[in-house]
């Protein structure tokens, strides 16, 4: 499967939340939607990420953009996690990693010589009507949220 690129429809989800909600992609129809895919909570790539999203809120709140992050990690980890870093937006829970696959970020990696499967950090800017606007994979935690405003700050611009 090819990865996912500007125009293409965003992959549906329906997921649950570390607050045990149901959170779908079409709860976000009419706005922007920065989706990103982390491996593991309480890691610290993915802390770092989380709270740079997190410390951004305010911000793409009022870009009228809203985020979420996805891992594998059971909801009550999830919960966890954010409980210790005090994130305040949707982390959801991808157990079975079928929308990581969806989204085309399941795949081999490679960690001390040790080959396996897993989430391959990445993010997308979803558009208001459901299409993916940007997508980065293989993007690294500190540049998560900094190329997602660029992108939303320059796509302004353009309009």
């Amino acid at each position: 499967m090819d990865n996912l690129k500007q125009g293409d429809k965003a992959p549906d989800f329906d997921l649950t939340d570390q607050h045990g909600r149901r959170v779908r992609l079409s709860d976000f129809k009419g706005r922007k939607l920065l989706v990103y895919f982390f491996p593991k909570a309480g890691t610290s790539g993915c802390t770092a990420q989380a709270r740079a999203a997190s410390n951004a809120g305010a911000e793409l709140s009022s870009l009228d953009v809203s985020v979420v992050g996805i891992s594998p990690d059971p909801a009550p980890a999830l919960k966890k996690f954010d409980e210790k870093e005090s994130l305040g937006f949707p982390l959801l829970s991808d157990e079975d990693c079928q929308i990581a696959r969806a989204y085309c970020v399941w795949g081999e990696k490679n960690m001390y010589g040790k080959k396996f499967m897993g989430v391959i950090r990445s993010s997308f800017l979803v558009g208001e009507n459901g299409r993916i606007r940007r997508s980065w994979y293989k993007i690294s935690p500190r540049d998560t949220i900094p190329k997602a405003m660029r992108e939303i700050k320059s796509a302004r611009i353009d309009s």
